[in-house]
């Protein structure tokens, strides 16, 4: 049966499209069937994160309105084996995610994958909603600054309140916590929140940090997840949360200032 992982945040920009792209291919790369839904409505950013956007012929409403069947509009990835793509509609409404439109769907893909990843809308509207209340478990995306920490917590309101799982009484979501744009010469100065700072506030369990990177921007406008970018620290960092998130011990990197060492320091870099 799959496990249905719902990529959410309380704020826009934060990192949500580049972290579900990431991560289901981190997970497709360990061998798990893997599809990652473009929940986001109106929008659609998923499918340029991936670079597939130009063979997008169905979409995620198309399969709810029985327009298409899912064989029809799932893209597979041409660089990782197992990974699949459900892309969103640009055309429609959120009004046109129904919730038993999207649990059929659901029900389907779980017959076929080990992962379904659903990479929600910020925020706390209808397609957020939609994304969340069927999760098994949910990585919350968050930067670390006040107001994004701060809507966060809404979030995990929402989780614990608005999910199928707790209108059933069962089990809770499995809460993660996702910190990127993470600058530690910055929080240094005083001009950003710890990795202690934000898990005090929140209080779930930290999955991973993934540091400020330029890689990041690179892949995002090249089309591949930076997870792909190994040599990169935002790419081992992605890499190190996909292994947490399959239950691995790894110890967590890029939370210090890097010491330089006397060549840097003289010449920089």
């Amino acid at each position: 049966m799959a496990k249905i992982i719902v990529v959410t945040s309380g704020k826009g920009g934060v990192g949500k499209t580049t972290s579900s792209a990431a991560i289901g291919t981190g997970l497709a790369l360990k061998g798990n069937k893997t599809v990652i839904i473009d929940f986001d409505i109106g929008l659609r950013n998923l499918d340029l994160i991936m670079g597939c956007e130009r063979r997008v012929v169905y979409d995620f409403v198309n399969v709810i309105n029985g327009e298409a069947n899912l064989k029809q509009t799932l893209i597979k990835d041409k660089r990782t084996d197992n990974l699949f793509i459900l892309p969103a509609s640009q055309t429609r409404d959120k009004d046109a995610l129904t919730k038993e439109g999207v649990e059929r769907v659901l029900n389907e893909l779980a017959k076929d994958f080990d992962f379904i990843l659903c990479d929600s809308p910020a925020g706390i509207e209808a397609g957020a909603m939609m994304a969340l209340y069927f999760a098994d478990e949910a990585i919350v995306v968050t930067n670390p600054e006040v107001s994004s920490v701060r809507d966060s917590d809404r979030i995990l309101g929402m989780l614990s309140s608005k999910s199928r799982r707790a209108e059933q009484g069962l089990d809770a979501i499995k809460e993660h916590l996702l910190l990127t744009r993470y600058n530690p010469e910055r929080v240094e100065k005083g001009e950003m929140l710890s990795v202690e700072d934000v898990k005090e506030i929140l209080s779930i369990d930290l999955l991973g940090v993934i540091p400020e990177s330029q890689a990041v921007l690179n892949a995002s406008n090249s089309g591949q997840p930076v997870i792909l970018d190994k040599d990169s620290d935002a790419g081992q960092a992605y890499l190190d949360t996909v292994d947490r998130l399959l239950g691995e011990k790894v110890p967590f990197r890029f939370l210090a200032v890097e010491k330089k060492g006397l060549l840097k320091r003289i010449f920089g870099g």
